[in-house]
């Protein structure tokens, strides 16, 4: 079966079915990293545009499964502690992810949580992250929950701009994802360069 008939067939799918797809989708790449979330999720908003489906709702969707994703996983980092998700922090962020990701938080905050949720193999570690370091249960999803509806919205909103082309959305969302990676990357590198120099400037 070719794309263009795969996607015939799903678009078949009753709409509330979708919906319930793009939800669990969305909300299981915090548990199962790295689960292709953005791709699955942009082909189920992609499949929603071309029915009825409102791209509120498919929004909406998407953030609410992610959030609710994210705060199982914080749950569980914050019961259980570092240990139960360190293999996985190591294999998907590399070693010494945990010594990065605490630096960031102590160099700027809560910004850090939501600088993180957009680096590649970063992002769905960083809610058991929060979890075990005891981060304010509020606060920190203030922080991932703006940096998630960010995301979500821009990969909605290229769904239902995508018309019938899918291998284009399919491009656009590996281009993004790559940008924005980059962009988070450089903030990440300024910061740190500026937290440097100014910790080593003389005191006047």
């Amino acid at each position: 079966m070719n794309v263009d008939a795969l996607i015939n067939r799903l678009s078949e799918m009753p709409l509330s079915m979708l919906y319930m797809a793009i939800g669990a989708v969305s909300a299981l790449e915090n548990v199962f990293p790295p689960f292709p979330s953005d791709v699955v999720v942009a082909f189920g908003a992609f499949l929603a545009a071309r029915g009825a489906a409102s791209a509120i709702s498919t929004f909406f969707i998407c953030w609410i499964g992610n959030v609710v994703g994210a705060a199982f996983t914080y749950y569980i980092g914050r019961r259980y502690g570092t240990g139960t998700f360190m293999h996985r922090l190591e294999k998907y962020g590399g070693k010494g992810a945990e010594a990065k990701l605490r630096s960031l938080y102590e160099k700027y905050g809560f910004a850090a949580l939501f600088i993180s949720r957009f680096l590649p193999g970063v992002r769905a570690l960083v809610p058991p992250f929060a979890g075990a370091m005891q981060l304010p249960a509020i606060r920190s999803f203030v922080a991932i929950a703006a940096a998630s509806g960010i995301w979500f919205l821009f990969i909605t909103w290229l769904a239902f701009r995508a018309g019938e082309n899918w291998e284009v959305l399919y491009g656009h969302i590996m281009t993004s994802g790559k940008i924005v990676a980059y962009i988070a990357l450089a903030i990440v590198v300024i910061g740190g360069a500026i937290w440097y120099f100014r910790r080593k400037r003389p005191a006047t």
